[in-house]
């Protein structure tokens, strides 16, 4: 639902650093070096959202899951 609130926001950014007479080929290396820790934060917060959903299904009799240890036999 932000996302699209977000688009928005970089698009006027983008337009009114141009009308200021910024090169648009400054603002793509812009885009490129913030492309990399945006999507890290999106991915991190991703995770955070599976994991709620995981013990909210689980039943208060349920165990946690837990991987068993791996034997020198299954290596």
């Amino acid at each position: 639902m932000r996302l699209g609130l977000y688009a928005i926001a970089v698009a006027l950014l983008a337009v009114g650093l141009i009308a200021l007479g910024v090169p648009a080929n400054t603002l793509v290396v812009g885009a490129l070096v913030l492309a990399c820790p945006l999507m890290m934060m999106a991915m991190m917060a991703g995770m955070h959202g599976a994991h709620g959903a995981e013990q909210r299904d689980r039943t208060p009799d349920e165990a946690p899951r837990t991987r068993r240890p791996r034997s020198p036999q299954d290596r």
